[in-house]
């Protein structure tokens, strides 16, 4: 039993144990007896001598029970540990624009005192940056990445800085200037196009040292199509339509020389299909019709059929439940994959009994007020110390968040670092938002991070109830588990709309957790548009047209809004679905969400005329192509054959997909099936340029290693996180400096002091041994004296 007592600060004394004072007592007994014994006869020593032989033997014993008793001292100070310095260094394509100046650094390093360990990392095609720093973190320790920072396979480095987080670790970077010109290439754009469809194709290219726009050329079936210009991260927009089915070939190239020509050209496989075969069902004439015929082949009718196999997709416009025909077909269909439009008007929604139709249970969206009702909403805070340099501005953000939810809402607060604090209970917002945001303004910033750890305490807070967890952080953290956490929040009704506030925002990782629950992600300077989720009443959105809610999904990448239909019918986004697109007073416009294996879009907005009042007219007229393209989803989904490849990269797997009545096979492809009739491949391109693969046509790229140059924003982040610097090349003595500064700390030094005891009893005994003996030598007592 170990016991123990501050005595001052940092200064701890104890025992490892306490049995040992058992024995103290019978061995005095057992020394008192002996000591006695032979006392009162005519040689025996005198009382005074047994008594002072009494107490030496006694000390004797007493220190001989503390050192077994273990006794220690414990002592919290500042000691100089053994500084040394990890050093990584990149040898993978992507540095290959760069010196090597791995071995000035070392020297740099080890005339300083400090010695260093090499470690290489990455190949030619793949960097496995935040492996190798995983692989090397020691507590205390100091790691030099002489990299870019871009991975392209392994963990990422946020993953590796919450490694280094737990070790208190340092990671520095060091980046060298590149003196050599390096551009890359890609091509972005549809796989799959429907004939005669315009289509879009955007050139972009990166590089580094590039001080002059690059002269490009894009051919299409080996024409010439454009030749222009680029910059870096700039964009070249080119469309095109495909008038023959099968596949076609979309090629960009750069000219001019840089380091690696194998990036200067990019391919891509277009497959043409036939226009999918599209049912309108409309009551009346109206302009949507027309339109839809630009771009499908569409078949018109005043009532669904029982038959919609021949279908892709059906779009309903401004009619009613009653007057829809087959709904139970029509249900049928979507929920085996078909895609469902419904665009509204006088006639539809509200107007048209959907509430009580099997129309209602398909909609992404159902009748009501679209600013009633009440929410359940936690605002979950990261006041960790990735988030300290900028709290301040999380507070804003925080209460400029707290500023656009309507007072019907029921809204908590909890923080969270690596545990997570409840700061305010679920409250009705309109009488306690006042207090709420004092609270918020009291948070203070400390701890490491850990998003799945506060998105569990947001959920405690909500309990049984459904609801919404608002998380503003600057998502550094591992984005395993929280995303993990997300989706088992998404699947028991509550989703997580993701705020990212910081210097350096993870975005990826704020978006995946945000999509991983249902939710939507926006930055710091786009809460307004939480209004239209949660404004209420008396938080009402008032905006010019028409407003994307959710960014960069299906339909609303890439648009533009300029129109203002005027009305919308009377509608709310249901639970689990994904709001688009919403009207100028903050009414849904656009909705969509899965039902079944199949899509559906709700087209709320329209005007006096019960038509669509400026969204069939460009720019707007793109956000109903996708509308409509998300509902046809996979044109070729009735097809045999390969459907679909994916992004095929040389050196890299790819998959592939088959449908067919049968496994199909091919050399260098490993096939499974995934379901009835469905079959995935899986294979490994080993050139670039146009290849085949069970009959069909796809292109392969250069790897991913060459394509994208300089330093990344990832290790900037994992370098600030761990507290480290970025530095040159030639600044080894200022790594070793602070590689001096991390090895020295403050821990807790342990001593034992057994030792001190048994000499303590050692030097007793043997001076009350030497002080007999001379006491016999002067004659002042004999060695008859009756002492033991």
């Amino acid at each position: 039993m170990r016991v123990s007592a501050t005595v001052a600060e940092g200064l701890t004394v104890g025992v490892e144990h306490l049995w040992p004072l058992l024995v103290l007592p019978i061995a005095v007994g057992v020394l008192a007896s002996l000591i006695r014994r032979g006392s009162g006869g005519p040689r025996s020593a005198s009382n005074r001598s047994r008594r002072l032989l009494l107490a030496s033997r006694v000390l004797v014993v007493c220190l001989l029970v503390l050192g077994a008793m273990g006794p220690y001292t414990a002592q919290t100070r500042e000691t100089p540990g053994e500084p040394g310095v990890t050093l990584l260094t990149d040898e993978s394509a992507s540095m290959g624009i760069y010196p090597n100046t791995t071995d000035e650094l070392v020297r740099d390093i080890e005339d300083e005192g400090v010695p260093v360990t090499r470690v290489t990392v990455g190949s030619d095609s793949a960097s496995r940056i935040g492996d190798a720093v995983a692989a090397n973190l020691r507590e205390n320790g100091t790691i030099a990445v002489v990299s870019d920072g871009r991975v392209t396979a392994g963990r990422s480095l946020s993953t590796a800085a919450a490694d280094a987080d737990a070790l208190d670790a340092t990671v520095h970077g060091v980046t060298p200037q590149s003196p050599r010109t390096e551009r890359a290439v890609a091509i972005a754009g549809p796989a799959t196009v429907s004939r005669g469809v315009q289509s879009r194709y955007t050139v972009s290219m990166r590089g580094v040292s590039v001080s002059e726009p690059v002269p490009v050329t894009v051919t299409i079936d080996g024409e010439t199509v454009t030749e222009g210009e680029l910059r870096p991260d700039g964009t070249l927009a080119v469309d095109h339509t495909f008038e023959e089915l099968g596949a076609h070939r979309v090629t960009a190239t750069l000219s001019g020389e840089d380091e690696y020509a194998r990036n200067d050209v990019f391919y891509e496989s277009v497959r043409v299909v036939e226009q999918p075969d599209v049912l309108y069902v409309a009551q009346g004439e109206y302009p949507l019709r027309n339109y839809l015929d630009s771009l499908y082949n569409v078949t018109t009718a005043a009532s669904v059929p029982a038959a919609l196999d021949d279908y892709a997709a059906v779009v309903v416009q401004d009619t009613s439940a009653s007057d829809v025909g087959n709904a139970t077909a029509l249900q049928d269909f979507v929920v085996n994959g078909g895609g469902l439009v419904v665009a509204g008007g006088d006639n539809a929604y509200e107007n048209g009994g959907y509430e009580t139709s099997p129309m209602g249970s398909m909609l992404p969206v159902q009748v009501g007020n679209a600013t009633g009702g009440e929410s359940n909403i936690v605002l979950l805070v990261d006041v960790s110390s990735s988030a300290e340099s900028g709290l301040s501005v999380q507070k804003a953000v925080a209460l400029d968040v707290l500023d656009q939810l309507g007072d019907e809402n029921r809204v908590g607060v909890v923080a969270f670092n690596q545990n997570a604090y409840r700061v305010s209970e679920l409250r009705t917002l309109g009488q306690n938002r006042a207090a709420t945001a004092e609270k918020i303004r009291q948070l203070e910033s400390r701890g490491a991070t850990d998003i799945a750890v506060g998105l569990q305490g947001a959920d405690e807070l909500l309990g049984d109830r459904e609801g919404t967890i608002i998380l503003l952080s600057d998502g550094q953290d591992r984005l395993g588990p929280p995303a993990a956490v997300a989706n088992q929040l998404g699947r028991e009704g509550t989703r997580v709309v993701s705020v990212g506030v910081g210097k350096r925002v993870g975005v990826s990782t704020m978006r995946q957790i945000a999509d991983e629950s249902g939710g939507s992600y926006f930055a710091a300077d786009e809460t307004e548009r939480l209004r239209l989720l949660f404004g209420g009443s008396s938080r009402r959105y008032q905006g010019e047209n028409l407003t994307v809610v959710t960014e960069d999904t299906f339909i609303t990448a890439g648009v533009e809004l300029t129109a203002n239909p005027g009305r919308a019918n009377n509608v709310r986004v249901k639970p689990g679905a994904d709001y688009q697109v919403a009207t100028a007073d903050g009414k849904p416009a656009i909705a969509s969400w899965r039902f079944g294996l199949g899509r559906v879009v709700s087209i709320t907005a329209y005007d006096s005329d019960n038509t669509m009042g400026g969204l069939l007219d460009r720019p707007d007229s793109l956000v109903v192509t996708k509308s409509v393209n998300y509902a046809v989803g996979d044109p070729t989904r009735t097809q045999t054959g390969v459907t679909s490849v994916d992004d095929a990269r040389v050196g890299r797997p790819t998959t592939l997909t088959y449908q067919g009545d049968s496994r199909p096979e091919a050399a260098n492809v490993s096939v499974r099936q995934v379901g009835e009739g469905r079959y995935r491949g899986e294979f490994t391109p080993r050139k670039a340029g146009y290849q085949t693969v069970l009959d069909t046509e796809y292109a392969a790229n250069y790897p991913v290693e060459y394509a994208s140059f300089g330093p990344s924003d990832s290790l900037d982040a994992l370098v600030e996180r761990t507290g480290g610097q970025t530095f040159s090349p030639d600044e080894g003595e200022q790594i070793a400096r602070r590689a001096r500064q991390q090895s020295t700390r403050v821990r807790t030094v342990r001593e034992t002091w057994e030792w001190v005891a048994l000499l303590g009893a050692l030097l007793v005994f043997t001076a009350e041994v030497v002080a007999r003996r001379v006491q016999v030598y002067r004659g002042r007592t004999t060695l008859e004296s009756g002492l033991p």
